[in-house]
């Protein structure tokens, strides 16, 4: 009989040390109505998808058992066919990858051109901009350089006749 009363309250301390433990994994606050709605809806349709999944791979596993003599009887012809479909699907998504690809390339060719093209005019632009000024400079310097001499020669004569009278 005191084996039973220390085995109880053995179990009762045990019990508390669990309740307790449990205690600090669960949140202080309880779920609020939107989250507890949440779980009560999509628990069910859970799983109701896990049992027709299974029902799925149930139906694949039995259809496969049916059809498995009829593909051993026929594949001879089922294999070359199935290897015929096989590359005539990689051959079509192959090419449309490839014209895809072509395709982005080009269009992506077409939109340098066309900004190349459409700051041509600003380049010529400023190309000629610069050109004129300095060929204005180049005047310039000319005028000045044609007053200079001119300005030396004046004086180079006016220097030489006085020294002739």
């Amino acid at each position: 009989m005191a084996d039973r009363d220390r085995a109880g309250q053995y179990y009762q301390q045990q019990r508390g040390q669990v309740g307790e433990a449990v205690k600090g994994i669960l949140p202080d606050k309880a779920p609020s109505a939107s989250q507890a709605l949440t779980v009560a809806t999509l628990f069910p349709l859970g799983g109701l998808l896990l049992v027709l999944s299974g029902l799925a791979l149930a139906a694949s596993v039995v259809g496969l058992a049916v059809a498995t003599p009829v593909f051993l009887l026929f594949s001879p012809v089922l294999v070359p066919a199935a290897l015929l479909i096989g590359l005539a699907v990689a051959g079509f998504l192959t090419s449309g990858a490839l014209g895809l690809g072509g395709l982005s390339s080009l269009t992506c060719l077409a939109n340098t051109a066309r900004q190349a093209f459409q700051r041509t005019p600003d380049y010529v632009e400023q190309a000629r901009r610069r050109m004129a000024e300095a060929a204005a400079q180049a005047g310039h310097k000319t005028a000045q350089a044609g007053h200079a001499v001119q300005g030396r020669a004046e004086q180079a004569a006016a220097g030489g006749a006085k020294a002739s009278s």
